[in-house]
């Protein structure tokens, strides 16, 4: 990532920006100097009408306030062109690309006897077709460069370990661990690390609609209140934790550590 005539001011990408772990990380990697394309799904007109403005193009002012070029992009992570297109949008308009942050991701609270295929594919396409995407199309353009990079994913405690009442969520970042190791392994001769960041409970708005889901549902109110009371630190982490861990992975003193999944849990889990 650094030129021979000096250090090349790095150009990243991150996906489900609009909020949570993602905004938090796209600003943590404009304060360490990185320009940031930031990536979310159109809002619907009903949402956009009620916001005013777009949480998005917020997160981009601010990162020009940070002295960094960034863009704004609406975008599916789960249809392939519109992954390709952000990625030549990013390099179009920022000149390159050092990091892809795969964050965007979903959570819908499933069981196995009562859930439904419809519910696993949505979850899946995201979550695993979404992260797929992201990595090939970054992967391409590092290639091309010549440079490395630096790719992370979103993973969770749910890819190392059963969740109940979280059976597609579970299956689809398990899913990710194994993209990520097999990806590492293939892109390491180009310079390109692999990992994943694995939080816990953060506290995020998608936290908070699966505490209000469980409120509502007896056979999931139970394990909700469990899970956060086996958390050893006492409480559930913050965006800007996680986004520490995702920082350093994208830096060059992480060149030498690929294909990890690493928790950020408060002690809750321990390979």
């Amino acid at each position: 990532m650094s030129t021979p005539g000096g250090t090349l001011t790095r150009t990243a990408v991150v996906t489900g920006a609009r909020r949570g772990i993602g905004r938090a990380i796209a600003l943590k990697l404009a304060r360490d100097g990185c320009n940031v394309a930031i990536l979310d799904l159109p809002l619907s007109a009903a949402t956009a009408s009620q916001l005013g403005s777009d949480p998005l193009d917020e997160l981009r002012q601010e990162i020009e306030t940070l002295g960094r070029s960034s863009v704004a992009i609406c975008a599916d992570v789960a249809n392939e062109e519109d992954v390709k297109n952000a990625v030549q949008a990013t390099v179009s308009n920022l000149g390159g690309l050092d990091i892809m942050v795969a964050n965007a991701g979903i959570a819908v609270p499933d069981r196995l006897v009562d859930g439904t295929l419809e519910n696993f594919d949505r979850v899946m396409s995201v979550n695993v077709t979404g992260v797929l995407l992201c990595y090939k199309y970054a992967a391409i353009e590092m290639i091309k460069q010549g440079r490395g990079g630096r790719i992370l994913g979103a993973a969770s405690i749910a890819s190392k370990i059963g969740t109940p009442g979280m059976l597609s969520y579970t299956a689809s970042k398990f899913a990710v661990r194994g993209i990520t190791q097999s990806a590492a392994v293939e892109l390491a001769r180009h310079k390109i690390t692999v990992n994943c960041y694995a939080p816990n409970a953060v506290d995020t708005p998608m936290l908070a609609d699966l505490a209000e889901h469980a409120s509502k549902d007896s056979n999931m109110r139970g394990n909700f209140d469990k899970f956060v009371d086996m958390i050893p630190a006492g409480r559930v982490g913050t965006p800007e934790e996680v986004a520490e861990l995702a920082a350093f992975l994208a830096s060059e003193r992480a060149g030498y550590i690929t294909g990890q999944t690493i928790s950020v849990n408060g002690g809750m889990h321990m390979d």
